[in-house]
């Protein structure tokens, strides 16, 4: 045998820092791989491991060296296949990518702190005098470009691993948590690529690499947290025809609960429900955020809930064969039900439970945790409907008011504040839910006074679009158009509502094509409703530009009527009823600009006012 096909046939298997895995080094991607699929929960998921385990030994009194000898974290195992001088990715590119970007994102943060740009070679590096990334893939250079040196790119021909990453890119700036940033950040940084390890498995063939990779995911594969509890509970369940029921409903609703969700998260679903499932009915503590603080019940359901059950079955009533059985044929089968009910509402506007498609919007994850926590087996259909209302319009409510103050919604950041709600809404009556909820909302530090200087920026133009389709629906529904939300909130909005705008090319602001059609460049910007197809001119934005200070004139701009639709009987309607100071406007100037302003701060406070809970309760059917 030669020592070509010696070393064809080796296989090399090497722990290695991110540092060491990226610096100065070149990956490819071959073009028959898969593209790259991160969604912002994969994302959300990596950046809570990553800041939850650096924080357990941060302390704001050590000096940057310390920072060595904090706990190291592994992130899993790569396989590279290396041939003809290139290494290709063959399993982890999910992972490099999107380290990759968070490299880059911190890289600017650090930056605009004065911080050195170390971390460039970790990006791009230059050989022969050529710069090139080190994750090379030639589809995606343009969109790397974009994100290294944050100028704009026209978003609307990306492809899917490229409009992915630019969509990821931005969520971990959403997602990154505030505590971490300023003088924290620098620390963070020298952890990660210094304690964070990865296994580099390095094959010398296409063949023996997915050898390898089959191997790994196809055999002796580690049963998951939820497989775990099944055998767990059923191992508890001494009668045969018990455990064959037990077993015939718990395949079922697994099956049940995995056909709901997409490919990329069906593999995930049953973890999902059971976090949501168990939290919202059982976490009484949670983690402090603080130094070698203790996992709460939250904390351990979130990463462990197999044992978490195990543990606490004497708490949980698990005291017989019968009780067992009835846990998954009784209180399983029951919260999976709604758990399914949720989640069709957050894929789909269902009548009546608007408000928890809108809330999905927003990436809300903690959303199933809520409702689920309000509810009880006890709980007849239409009850539990009710309290489903209630809560997604308090969420409503509350996320609303965190972003038009530019608060962060991320889990990170609202996990603590999700986690006492669940505890005081927890099974209790409608009335009672009401009178909690609105207590949280007077007692919340953000307002609606942050709407008048919401402006438009990177951050913004997602939570801008959608309170621009919020108002039109809000609307056009009062004045019994029923254009509808689904449509109203798609980026390219539907034959019945045309929207636009256009931003200017300011530096920070990513001014594509998309953006343009589908964002207001204030509050809201202008529109034209189907009923009244009259011409609109767009109007510009201005970076940092208050909505009540923009000085762009628009003609016949909604939600001002043009003239005519003054005469259409459904919206002269629900002026009278709403009280709302509509007029038509032909020739648009700066004093109208700010009317229209104090307008919208006045439509907003009809869709988001706490005086829904009671209306809501009371049983009135049209919903904000």
């Amino acid at each position: 045998m030669s020592t070509e096909q010696i070393a064809i046939r080796s296989i090399d298997g090497k722990g290695k820092t991110i540092k060491e895995i990226l610096f100065a080094r070149k990956f490819y991607i071959d073009y028959y791989q898969r593209e790259y699929k991160w969604q912002t929960k994969q994302v959300e998921e990596l950046i809570n491991d990553l800041t939850g385990i650096f924080l357990n030994d941060f302390n704001s009194s050590h000096d940057r060296e310390e920072v060595a000898k904090y706990a190291h974290y592994f992130l899993g195992s790569i396989i590279i296949s290396s041939k003809s001088g290139k290494d290709h990715i063959i399993d982890g590119q999910q992972r490099l990518t999107t380290l990759s970007l968070l490299i880059m994102w911190l890289l600017h943060r650090l930056k605009d702190q004065g911080e050195d740009d170390s971390l460039a070679q970790l990006v791009y590096s230059k050989k022969h005098g050529k710069v090139s990334f080190n994750l090379d893939v030639e589809q995606r250079r343009a969109v790397m470009d974009s994100i290294y040196n944050d100028t704009p790119i026209d978003d609307d021909e990306l492809d899917e691993s490229c409009q992915n990453m630019l969509d990821r890119y931005r969520d971990i700036g959403d997602l990154f948590p505030d505590e971490l940033q300023e003088k924290v950040l620098p620390y963070f940084a020298d952890w990660l690529i210094e304690n964070v390890h990865v296994v580099e498995i390095t094959a010398y063939s296409d063949d023996v690499a997915y050898t390898i990779f089959e191997t790994m995911n196809d055999r002796g594969l580690s049963l998951s947290p939820a497989e775990m509890l099944k055998g767990y509970l059923l191992s508890k369940i001494t009668t045969e025809g018990d455990r064959i029921a037990g077993t015939v409903e718990w395949k079922k609703l697994i099956g049940k609960l995995r056909s709901q969700e997409s490919e990329a998260d069906n593999k995930e679903a049953d973890a999902d429900f059971f976090k949501a499932w168990l939290r919202s009915q059982h976490a009484e503590s949670i983690r402090e955020r603080k130094k070698n603080a203790t996992p709460g019940e939250w904390d351990r359901i979130g990463t462990e809930f197999h044992r978490w059950v195990r543990d606490k079955s004497a708490a949980l009533g698990l005291n017989t064969p019968k009780r067992f059985k009835a846990l998954i044929c009784e209180n399983m089968a029951f919260y999976v039900k709604w758990y399914l009910e949720i989640r069709r509402a957050e894929c789909e506007p269902v009548e009546g439970l608007e408000n928890i498609y809108h809330n999905a919007s927003h990436q809300f994850t903690h959303q199933p945790t809520m409702l689920l926590a309000a509810i009880q087996l006890s709980d007849s259909e239409a009850t539990i409907l009710l309290k489903f209302r209630l809560v997604a319009k308090y969420i409503d409510i509350f996320l609303t008011r965190r972003l038009c103050n530019f608060t962060k919604i991320d889990y990170n950041t609202l996990q603590y504040n999700v986690f006492t709600v669940v505890r005081d809404i927890r099974g209790r009556t409608p009335a009672k839910i009401v009178a909690a909820l609105k207590k949280r909302l007077a007692e919340q530090d953000e307002s609606l006074d942050g709407f008048s200087t919401f402006y438009l920026n990177q951050w913004s133009h997602k939570p801008i679009k959608r309170m621009l389709a919020r108002f039109i629906d809000y609307v056009e529904t009062g004045s019994a158009a029923c254009r509808g939300t689904r449509d109203s909130l798609r980026p390219v909005a539907s034959a019945g509502l045309r929207l636009s705008i256009q931003a200017a090319d300011t530096p920070g602001i990513r001014t594509s094509s998309t953006i343009r059609r589908s964002l207001p460049t204030t509050a809201v910007d202008s529109a034209t409703c189907s009923c009244c197809p009259r011409r609109s001119t767009p109007a510009t934005a201005q970076r940092r530009m208050p909505a009540s200070a923009s000085t762009t004139s628009s003609t016949t701009s909604w939600p001002s009527p043009c003239p005519g639709r003054e005469h259409n009987p459904g919206f002269t309607r629900f002026v009278r009823s709403s009280g709302l100071p509509f007029h038509a406007v032909d020739d648009f100037n700066k004093a109208d600009l700010d009317e229209r302003q104090m307008l919208y701060r006045q439509i907003a406070e009809h869709i988001w006012d706490p005086e829904w809970l009671d209306r809501i309760a009371e049983g009135e059917e049209a919903v904000a």
